[in-house]
């Protein structure tokens, strides 16, 4: 049975795995050489280091994906408002593991204070990423056209937002997410 769980480092290897695949392969990142395992855990660390979630879900004590949310920009003022990152193993897709693993990722997110999330969704052909979002209920908000060149072609943004529990209908509170 699917689990769904924080990140641990020793998830770092299959989690570095997984995103060198996407880098190699795929448009959702417009990264074209993968990080390493060090680069991984930096990265890991500076999204725990803000009081926000990076998760995984797992099957048989594999891992099989993993998603995080982090600043959506640096400043104090975007403190509320995160970009979220979602990748699954290629064995994975399909199996409704992403769309639960990324509704816990909105979930501990709300917990943790965030009020809007953003997808920036490389390549507007990414059917499967555009879909998920738009199931949980993320509304597209635009596209960049031809703003990424990799793998000989340009590559479009799509932008989609969501909100989280009360969104901007209150002012935030002192407490949650850290600025």
């Amino acid at each position: 049975m699917p689990l769904i769980r924080p990140s641990r480092e020793d998830d770092l290897d299959a989690i570095t795995r997984i995103y060198g695949h996407h880098v190699l392969t795929g448009t959702g990142t417009f990264e074209t050489t993968p990080p390493s395992v060090a680069e991984m855990t930096a990265r890991r660390a500076d999204v725990l280091s803000k009081g926000l979630p990076w998760l995984v879900v797992e099957d048989g004590g594999q891992v099989l994906g993993y998603a995080y949310g982090n600043w959506f920009k640096p400043r104090p003022a975007y403190r509320f408002s995160v970009e979220d990152s979602i990748y699954m193993a290629p064995e994975a897709t399909g199996k409704g593991l992403g769309r639960a693993l990324l509704t816990e990722l909105l979930a501990a997110l709300e917990r943790a204070g965030v009020r809007k999330v953003m997808a920036v969704i490389g390549d507007s052909a990414n059917v499967g990423s555009i879909g998920v979002h738009e199931a949980l209920g993320f509304e597209r908000a635009g596209v960049i056209a031809s703003c990424g060149w990799k793998f000989d072609r340009w590559l479009d943004i799509v932008l989609m937002q969501r909100s989280l529990g009360v969104g901007d209908s209150t002012p935030p509170e002192a407490r949650g997410v850290q600025g």
